[in-house]
């Protein structure tokens, strides 16, 4: 961890923009140790938000709260998990047989091995508050073809 996030390699660009994710977590360190060790993310910055680069993304965590005068009536609350979803982060790798190994290995747990879908082999897992996170590698995509409707 870096004190100096200018030094951490972003995220916060020179110029134009970059995307960073943010969710709300129960638990600030359970997350963090999540997102570094098993998934190999670099944290930047311990809490306050906590910043953990991973790859060549960032993912940003706090707990929940309410309003703010930037964001009035607003409340930032905590995912309920279930069956369902309407976001999750979605890294695509060079192996996913090697990721699903690695990370299972460290704790995670996927809902399924990797499937090979045609256009991408891709399996799915929960981080720890429950957010789905689809691990994809992209095969026939490559070669023009896409997955069925």
């Amino acid at each position: 961890m870096t004190d100096d996030i200018a030094t951490a390699g972003d995220p916060a660009p020179d110029e134009g923009f970059l995307v960073t994710l943010f969710i709300t977590v129960r638990d600030v360190a359970r997350a963090r140790d999540f997102y570094s060790r098993v998934l190999g993310g670099t944290v930047v910055v311990d809490e306050n938000p906590c910043i953990v680069r991973l790859a060549n993304s960032w993912i940003i965590m706090n707990p929940g709260g309410g309003p703010t005068p930037d964001k009035p009536g607003v409340s930032v609350v905590e995912y309920e998990p279930g069956d369902t979803t309407s976001i999750f982060l979605n890294p695509r790798v060079a192996d996913v047989q090697a990721r699903y190994a690695e990370w299972s290995a460290k704790g995670a747990e996927f809902l399924t091995p990797p499937i090979d879908r045609g256009a991408e082999i891709r399996c799915y897992l929960r981080d720890p508050d429950g957010y789905l996170i689809e691990v994809g590698q992209s095969t026939g995509l490559l070669r023009g073809r896409h997955a069925a409707t």
